[in-house]
């Protein structure tokens, strides 16, 4: 799902945009769709593709900005998410930017409207089209597979306190895609806080332990195997949350767990 304040029913495209980028997944997708030189700003997060981010101003994390360096930039767009900004951050920044693209990508094939979205508003249709197409290449190449027997797993976001995913995420929705569920929690939030118990414990067949935002080791996933008595896995989190490039990666990441060319 996308919002846009920028995006009517006859948007032209901007040649001219100046575009801060607070959302590190989309700063990497517009790069690859030959917009690096629009960037006028981007978050310290925002470290892809180093090459061509180096240039490119900091203004500061993902939810605490430097407001008076962005005015200064004067950008004519700034592109958020839901899940990684906060409202009232960019309700200050939308008392002077004139154009804010709100992204929230739920589900793997939201990033082809999100490549497509980008492309519109900044005339990179063609790479838009290109990259899709390669999405759906990868896409189709996982869909491919046989059906894998269903499992029931933890996914492990932080700890101290432990928190994990709920399906109404971008992340359980990856998971999906090889029949892996995320552990439903009594916590409802997107991103539940949870403690390990004996119930929890009987419901699951096992543990993934992100590398991100909490990086997690093979010794936390040693310990913890042995604290529940289940299997305890390491997943590279840039390949289970990143949307926009990453995505046509994390597609070959999941295609290769499920034909078993990575053990899990």
């Amino acid at each position: 799902m996308f919002l846009t304040d920028a995006v009517g029913a006859h948007h032209r495209p901007d040649l001219n945009a100046r575009i801060v980028s607070l959302v590190p997944s989309i700063t990497e997708l517009l790069c690859d769709l030959g917009l690096a030189d629009r960037l006028v700003g981007r978050t310290g997060f925002c470290i892809h593709p180093a090459a061509l981010v180096a240039g490119i101003p900091k203004v500061g994390g993902t939810k605490d900005v430097n407001v008076d360096k962005i005015r200064r930039l004067a950008p004519t767009h700034l592109v958020v998410n839901i899940d990684e900004n906060t409202r009232p951050m960019v309700e200050a920044l939308a008392a002077f930017v004139p154009h804010i693209v709100v992204t929230h990508p739920l589900a793997p094939r939201d990033n082809l409207d999100l490549a497509r979205l980008m492309g519109a508003l900044f005339g990179a249709d063609e790479a838009a089209r290109a990259w899709c197409a390669l999405f759906e290449a990868e896409y189709a190449a996982l869909r491919a597979l046989p059906n894998k027997a269903p499992r029931t797993l933890v996914y492990c976001i932080w700890q101290d306190p432990w928190m994990s995913v709920s399906k109404d995420t971008y992340i359980a929705r990856m998971m999906a895609e090889i029949g892996w569920s995320a552990a439903p929690m009594p916590d409802p939030a997107r991103y539940p806080r949870f403690d390990w118990n004996a119930e929890l414990i009987a419901r699951i067949d096992g543990v993934l332990l992100s590398s991100e935002p909490y990086r997690f080791t093979a010794a936390n996933a040693e310990a913890l195997a042995r604290q529940i008595g289940k299997p305890v896995y390491l997943i590279d989190g840039g390949m289970m949350s990143w949307y926009g490039s990453r995505s046509l990666a994390a597609l070959h990441y999941l295609r290769q767990i499920a034909d078993g060319a990575l053990e899990m």
